[in-house]
């Protein structure tokens, strides 16, 4: 192979990156040189030493040096750049996927270069894809070299003489204090700053790069005691905001004590607790910010029932929102039942309401006649005014984008309130967060006009505790740990999906029974990329392979009449098996279904098919849920699947959810884009958020000027952690 000697095709330009560094590194949020320090490697590269080619492995990086003994560059059958590298011990292959004229101009023959790489098994030897080439015969450096996240067009060398500078300017002092620090075992600031920006050789690379290191250690408590702090302000924030309160009435003709004498059923320990936990809450003169956490089938309904009651008996109006049309029906119909007896007019407003049904719903929201206003995201339209809105209730909290969350509550906040509110960072996006001049009323005392509703969220899908601790330390959490006597374990079973045909025959059997099925699909048509069973070509194979029995279809995309009709029918057992897509996943309940079959279950997050395993078991029959799978599985899918089976504790299955993908997908847009933790891992960190917890709590109480200081150094260039 010789040097090419026919004239290669003209290569574009490099294009041109106009930005100067400065605004490269705002691209980063690097605005200030303390910024810099804080802006740590994702790893190491070890150019301390250089390599006989002789001793090069397959699958490892290596530095090597030598000359250049050959070079082609080709243009067909694909535009290419080879070159062999020789020093004393052996030869390597040099390949360019794609090249510019002065890497072609680099590698002539007879020049000496410095070369690195991961060294990969070729079709005529080792060889190094894309390499990274230097200068060869230049002093090597005394620590690891750092590899920093970076943006289009900002190079390491330019990252790391920027953070190199900063790292002269900022003053590293530590921001606790050297006793405090030696209490909890950490190294100094100093040290771990400077050991992870140029840590030596000798150094354990595996717990640099696993972030165990002592120093990586210093680092994430510093960046979650700074969360905890920043936490704590928002809840002090919070507690300075007016909010209506909301006594409760012991009476025995309270709406509350008349409920509850009127249920079939008591309360269990866990319901009472959290009641008395939120009713306290009500109480109170600032804004109630409560997370009401259950598992499936818990009893999360009947505590916001009674929730609601004090806030009605208060003299003040409710709005109870969900995500889906299914679920707002399932808890309007039940709500219903239970205020209707009590003298309370039950208002329900979505999306799919007729104009006229809509009108008088506004009137009667607008005027105050209907105390307790249950929809979707059709309460936040613009024309909808409440008259005195008192207390939030947000279900499945998790499933609503922020912006929605925040108009409703947004309906309840008086004009006035512009003046004095000042949001946190937390608070606007994870919860239903009040935001100004929204209420658009008359009529009511001049002196009520600095109030905002008291807010409770719900959700089905529990908090593991790390996260709890964490991203929602800045609002209190009420847990119904316990389920309701009566509830039958659901037995799971994991099932291929060549035995398809078993499976059927137990849909017949449980059919023959009177027992009703559900039968769910992940997607509802036919897709070109995924070979999965649609939910309409399942609703047509039921119905021919169960002739006898009535099979229901439904999905988000029927008209909503057409949804609300099958659901009802599937209430009332004239359809037996209903195919269905994951709109079922929360709200929908039918004791008589026994029977739940989940299509191409490897498709699922583990909180998802928990929640759709919940839809059954609610009766006296032995329930059952197949998860029906299709191989090969994914090792990610693999865990999942014995996660279910293994467990049915909400809790534990919360925790292996998070162990497994990590807090963004479970915390959704509570985030709404914001970073997550940079550096600490909730999944691995626990103690750390333990210890950092109760460190945020000693200095709070004993040591503001410290909280000052530490936050002045990790909130810098982040307040959107202080404020909205």
């Amino acid at each position: 192979m010789g040097t090419a000697q026919h004239t290669p095709a003209k290569h574009p330009a490099r294009p041109k990156n106009t930005a100067t560094t400065k605004q490269k590194l705002e691209r980063l949020g690097l605005v200030s040189a303390p910024d810099l320090i804080l802006h740590l490697p994702l790893r190491y590269e070890d150019e301390t030493e250089i390599m006989p080619i002789s001793s090069l492995r397959p699958g490892r990086a290596a530095q090597i040096e030598g000359v250049v003994i050959r070079s082609d560059a080709s243009y067909q059958p694909r535009r290419q750049l080879t070159a062999i590298l020789q020093d004393d011990t052996g030869e390597i292959g040099l390949r360019w996927l794609t090249f510019y004229p002065n890497q072609q101009q680099q590698m002539q023959v007879g020049r000496r270069w410095r070369v690195r790489g991961e060294v990969r098994g070729g079709l005529h030897g080792y060889e190094i894809i894309h390499p990274k080439v230097t200068v060869a015969d230049s002093p090597l450096p005394a620590a690891l070299t750092p590899v920093y996240p970076t943006t289009d067009g900002l190079s390491q060398p330019s990252l790391r003489k920027a953070i190199g500078q900063a790292l002269e300017q900022v003053e590293l002092t530590d921001t606790l204090d050297a006793a405090l620090v030696k209490r909890l075992g950490l190294q100094s600031f100093c040290e771990a700053i400077r050991t992870l920006h140029a840590p030596t050789p000798e150094m354990d690379a595996h717990a640099l790069l696993e972030h165990t290191h002592p120093s990586w250690l210093r680092i994430k408590f510093d960046e979650l005691l700074a969360q905890q702090l920043s936490l704590a302000a928002a809840r002090d924030a919070r507690r300075s905001l007016r909010s209506k309160v909301l006594p409760a009435n012991s009476t025995p003709d309270s709406l509350c004590a008349r409920l509850l004498q009127s249920l079939p059923f008591s309360l269990t320990p866990a319901q009472q607790r959290v009641s008395a936990e939120i009713s306290a809450d009500l109480q109170r003169e600032f804004p109630m910010y409560r997370l009401l956490q259950g598992d499936v089938g818990s009893g999360k309904t009947v505590v916001a029932a009674l929730a609601a009651l004090q806030a009605i008996d208060a003299g003040v109006q409710v709005a109870l929102m969900a995500p889906t049309e299914i679920l707002a029906e399932q808890h309007f119909q039940k709500l219903k039942i239970w205020f209707e007896p009590l003298g309370i007019e039950v208002c329900w407003l979505t999306g799919s309401i007729t104009p006229k049904a809509r009108k008088l719903a506004n009137e009667a929201i607008s005027t105050g006649r209907a105390r307790l206003v249950v929809g979707t995201q059709a309460l936040i339209q613009d024309t909808v005014e409440f008259f005195d809105l008192g207390l939030v209730i947000v279900d499945e909290q998790h499933r609503f984008g922020v912006a929605q969350r925040l108009s409703l509550s947004k309906k309840g906040e008086e004009p006035d309130a512009t003046t004095t509110r000042t949001t946190t960072r937390f608070d606007a996006e994870s919860k239903v967060q009040t935001l100004a001049n929204a209420q658009r009323t008359t009529g009511k005392p001049s002196e009520n006009r600095d109030w905002i509703p008291h807010q409770l969220t719900m959700s089905a899908t529990p908090i593991p505790r790390t996260l709890a601790m964490t991203f929602y330390a800045d609002l209190e959490v009420s847990s119904i740990d316990t389920l309701p006597p009566g509830r039958t374990p659901v037995v799971t079973k994991l099932i291929s999906n060549v035995r398809r045909e078993e499976v059927l025959g137990h849909v017949a059997q449980a059919c023959a029974t009177g027992q009703q099925v559900y039968w769910v699909c992940p997607l509802v048509q036919e897709s070109e990329t995924l070979d999965l069973q649609t939910a309409v070509d399942t609703h047509l194979a039921l119905s021919q392979a169960l002739p006898d029995y009535t099979v229901g279809l439904v999905h988000g995309q029927l008209p909503t009449a057409e949804k609300a009709a099958v659901m009802k029918a599937f209430r009332e057992a004239q359809i037996n098996v209903l195919v269905s897509t994951t709109v079922i996943e929360v709200g929908v309940d039918v004791p008589n279904a026994s029977l739940m079959i989940i299509e191409h279950a490897e498709r699922f997050g583990l909180a998802q098919l928990h929640q759709l395993r919940g839809r059954v078991g609610r009766g006296v029959a032995k329930s059952v849920c197949v998860l029906l799978y299709q191989t090969p599985l994914s090792m990610l899918a693999r865990q999942r699947l014995r996660a279910m089976y293994e467990t049915q504790d909400g809790f534990e299955i919360a925790q292996r959810d998070l162990d497994l993908r990590g807090p963004g997908e479970l915390l959704g847009s509570r985030q709404s884009g914001v970073s997550l933790l940079r550096f600490a891992d909730l999944a691995t960190d626990s103690a750390l958020v333990v210890a950092a917890r109760e460190t945020a709590t000693e200095l709070r109480a004993t040591s503001p000027h410290i909280v000052e200081r530490h936050l002045a150094r990790w909130m810098r260039g982040r307040e959107d952690y202080l404020r909205s």
